[in-house]
């Protein structure tokens, strides 16, 4: 009876006939593989967040990755190619699977998408779509898999990836020419410019260019390097794959703060089609055009190769084409991130369940039971952190964290909900499991609904969607004897409710994102806002910028006469200020310091962070509602469907690492106040051990050039007399606009340089915060210049 369930379940039935083979895959060595290569990316980004890297910097590194190192990585690899183990059934397969996701995306694109971007989309989207990180992060993992079963898959990769370079792109390209053709006031451009241009555009990539060398001297040289040329040709190919890793880690920094609310829609298409419909597509060409093949084993091993392929994220070359063309940079950029960091959980969790060939059901859901158990003890561990912070920090109080505190105490619950599931299942207590299934699938379909309500705002009403399904099914359906798996208590009833939950979820978050890609979304926070009486006067007030501090000119202002200064929203208050502030302010009684921290603690709502969780929580919902459907369609769903389940059980139980993830680190309340515990035992174990330690040389420079050549023009800029105290002033500026300054004077090449600049000029004693409480930042902090290098005591 049990395995009857089960294998009804999963589509398994034991009138299959698997035959043991040896696994195609070196599954064991994945894990190193995936460490070695997204630990070489942490550590690139963590160099370009740390300003260790500039982006000016950076730029070298890429020019060498991809202009020497992966050149010369193609000339040796297409040199040595061996086409005589080449199936070229699987290489059409690709081309087609290619083809037919590019169609797909520029279709709907140019059905979709307004008239004023149109064409630039259609081309971007469908090249984000197509093509893959091959080099730099697809081949690590190919040679992990397939070094030691099947080593001639490894050439695979350099014939793939011209297929989007000299076939795809071009259309690609095309598209962005006629746009910006389009949007130029000179409309004379004809045809034949928009060709060669993209004609010209794919000569000049190295790639392309260098596939057509190494074919050449493939059949000129004898399938071999000269000797003379062969340690050369080493010595750059082999430098591509750190490096290559590396710089897409640098790549990263920044790239978030891009997204924004209205790249919503498309990221989730653009990362569905990616993730989700390119493998397939891969996987069933091949199923289709390499049936004849002569070995069994083979065939599988290939499907199972091209879905692998398909998962592959995207290349970060396709932001540096939407940076050339200036076009579509929020939503490219954002994606190549997600996109990069999900697809590492699905390629370890696929290529592990495609080396399964066949599992009895029932150690296969128990197996399943088990996963989820684990990912939610874990997952809640992170979800009492991250309710944690959000009840110090009291940002529960206010819009839209209000609704995003819902949604973790539903998560919360889910995962309270999976533990005891685990145990109670057990147990021959039908009452028992009946009210920990309501626990767990009212808590889940919460979450499906709060997602959405994020966008949406609401709730009144939606919100007790969960609740009524639940009474629904549990007064309806009949639970399923002997099953141990939650997703199936209530057998095909069970199903279609969740269906119809995620459905219904979905739908009404893709309207919330069409009225919110109009900009009318914000209108309804605001007036949910004034009609809400839980958050303190200080969370209802608006977003104010640091010009609302009151600004002291020369000469008089405002009628108040000998350096009196008018109060801040009391227009015939005048207060006289008789001398200017020389000393550090004491941050408790510092104006300046009490506008940064209302500034950046009252009035962040967070909406990038919110936007990107429901981003990441729609795509789970989207493979949820995908599980379903396939099983209620499809009675012999196979092994593909296997993994969409654990996939799924991963995303229902590890929503709280999402979560954590966005929200658990509190900026204001962790990080900023662990970086000024830090700062202040560094500087004082400095002024203890070192107190008349001499500056570097590089800073004592610095700060003597800008002393010398800049500070005069700077101070007339950017600095401006601001009330710090009762009766009190200080010349101050904005870190940001002193960033600002230099890059307007020359001074920094980006703001990474203007960073670290300004970072040797608090070093050096020529600036400080106010308060002296934390380093020089680009950000909304006051700062001011010292007299003499010094700070005046």
């Amino acid at each position: 009876m049990i395995g009857d369930a089960v294998g009804s379940r999963y589509g398994l039935n034991h009138s299959h006939s698997f035959s043991g083979s040896p696994t195609a895959m070196s599954i064991d060595k994945l894990f190193p593989a995936l460490l070695e290569c997204f630990g070489i990316i942490l550590c690139g980004y963590v160099a370009g967040r740390a300003n260790i890297i500039t982006s000016t910097q950076a730029k070298g590194l890429g020019n060498f990755v991809s202009k020497f190192a992966l050149p010369a990585l193609l000339f040796k690899n297409m040199v040595l190619l061996d086409f005589g183990n080449v199936v070229w059934s699987f290489l059409w397969s690709i081309l087609i699977a290619k083809v037919s996701v590019f169609i797909i995306v520029c279709v709907l694109t140019l059905v979709v998408a307004g008239p004023e971007s149109r064409f630039s989309k259609a081309g971007l989207y469908s090249i984000f779509a197509t093509q893959s990180n091959d080099f730099a992060l697809g081949y690590p993992i190919v040679e992990a898999l397939y070094k030691n079963t099947y080593p001639e898959y490894l050439q695979y990769i350099y014939l793939v990836a011209p297929v989007s370079l000299m076939i795809l792109n071009p259309i690609g390209f095309a598209f962005c020419e006629i746009q910006k053709w389009r949007n130029s006031q000179d409309q004379q451009h004809n045809k034949l410019r928009i060709v060669g241009v993209v004609i010209l555009q794919v000569l000049k990539n190295p790639i392309v260019f260098m596939v057509v060398v190494g074919l050449v001297s493939h059949f000129l040289l004898g399938h071999k390097i000269p000797v003379v040329m062969q340690e050369f040709v080493d010595g750059l190919a082999n430098s591509f794959g750190g490096a290559a890793l590396f710089y897409l880690g640098l790549s990263m920094v920044g790239q978030l703060r891009k997204f924004t609310k209205s790249t919503v829609v498309a990221l989730i298409l653009l990362i569905t089609a990616k993730l989700l419909v390119m493998p397939l597509i891969c996987r069933d060409m091949v199923e289709l055009l390499d049936s004849n093949s002569s070995s069994p084993q083979n065939h599988t091993s290939l499907s199972n190769y091209a879905f692998l392929y398909g998962v592959f994220p995207t290349a970060p070359s396709v932001a540096i084409y939407a940076s050339q063309y200036n076009m579509e940079l929020e939503v490219i950029t954002s994606g190549m991130v997600i996109s990069t960091f999900l697809s590492a959980p699905i390629m370890y969790v696929s290529a592990w369940l495609l080396t399964i060939p066949w599992m009895d059901p029932k150690p296969l859901v128990t197996a399943l039971q088990n996963v989820s158990f684990n990912i939610s003890i874990v997952s809640l561990v992170a979800l009492v952190w991250t309710i944690a912070v959000m009840l110090l920090s009291k940002k529960f109080k206010r819009l839209p964290h209000m609704f995003a505190m819902n949604l973790f105490l539903a998560q919360f619950l889910v995962c309270i909900g999976m533990i005891l599931w685990n145990f109670i299942v057990k147990q021959d207590n039908f009452i028992g499991q009946v009210l920990t299934f309501t626990l767990l699938y009212g808590s889940l379909y919460s979450t499906y609904v709060w997602t959405e309500l994020l966008k949406v705002k609401l709730p009144v009403t939606f919100c007790r969607v969960p609740a009524l399904t639940m009474g629904i099914l549990l007064i309806v359906a009949e639970s399923v004897p002997g099953t141990i798996d939650s997703a199936f208590f209530y057998g095909r009833t069970q199903i279609i409710s969740t269906a119809v939950v995620q459905s219904c979820s979905i739908l009404l978050g893709g309207c919330s994102l069409m009225g919110l890609s109009r900009g009318t979304q914000d209108l309804s926070y605001q007036v949910l806002e004034r009609g809400s009486t839980s958050g303190t006067t200080e969370d209802l007030q608006p977003e104010n910028n640091l010009e609302d501090q009151t600004v002291l000119q020369s000469g008089t202002r405002g009628g108040c006469i000998n350096g009196a200064l008018p109060v801040t929203g009391v227009s015939t208050v005048c207060v006289s200020l008789p001398g200017e502030c020389t000393a550090p302010c004491e941050s408790p009684h510092c104006l300046l310091v009490q506008e940064e921290e209302r500034l950046q603690q009252a009035a962040d709502r967070q909406v990038a962070r919110h936007t990107l969780l429901c981003l990441l929580l729609t795509v789970s919902l989207l493979a949820n509602l995908s599980s379903c459907l396939w099983w209620l369609f499809n009675r012999d769903p196979g092994s593909l469907y296997l993994e969409l389940q654990f996939f799924c059980a991963i995303a229902n139980y590890g929503q709280g690492f999402i979560s954590f993830g966005i929200f658990g680190l509190d900026k204001h309340l962790i990080i900023i106040p662990f970086k000024k515990r830090l700062a202040s035992l560094w500087q004082g174990r400095e002024r203890v051990e070192e107190p008349q330690a001499a500056l570097p040389e590089e800073i004592r420079l610095t700060c003597t050039q800008f002393i010398r050549y800049h500070k005069d023009q700077c101070v007339q800029d950017i600095v401006q007399k601001r009330r710090c105290g009762e009766r009190t002033v200080v010349g101050t500026f904005l870190g940001s606009e002193l960033v600002e300054w230099l890059l307007r004077a020359g001074v920094a090449r980006d703001r990474g340089e203007g960073l670290l600049y300004g970072t040797q000029l608090e070093q050096g004693g020529v600036l400080q915060h106010v308060a002296r409480e934390v380093g020089f930042q680009d950000d909304s902090l006051h700062y001011r210049f010292t007299e003499g290098g010094r700070l005046a005591r």
